[in-house]
């Protein structure tokens, strides 16, 4: 199961995520590490593209003023 919030969506790391990256996952440590190069991590960067459409109504506004990271949960 993965978490995906807001940032997600809005060009956060996990919008970086391609198929078949390899994902080194510690619950040990409470870490997830997305094992790519800088380098190809600043490429997809520049690649990104940020969705288009309003954020002021609807879903998009719901998700974005209600969903919260793992860490601020209520």
């Amino acid at each position: 199961m993965l978490h995906v919030t807001p940032e997600a969506d809005l060009g956060g790391p996990l919008a970086l995520v391609r198929d078949a990256d390899r994902i080194r996952l510690s619950a040990m440590h409470k870490s997830i590490d997305l094992l790519v190069s800088e380098e190809e991590l600043e490429r997809r960067r520049a690649e990104l593209v940020k969705p288009k459409g309003e954020w002021d109504r609807g879903y998009r506004m719901l998700y974005r003023d209600h969903v919260l990271p793992a860490n601020r949960r209520v």
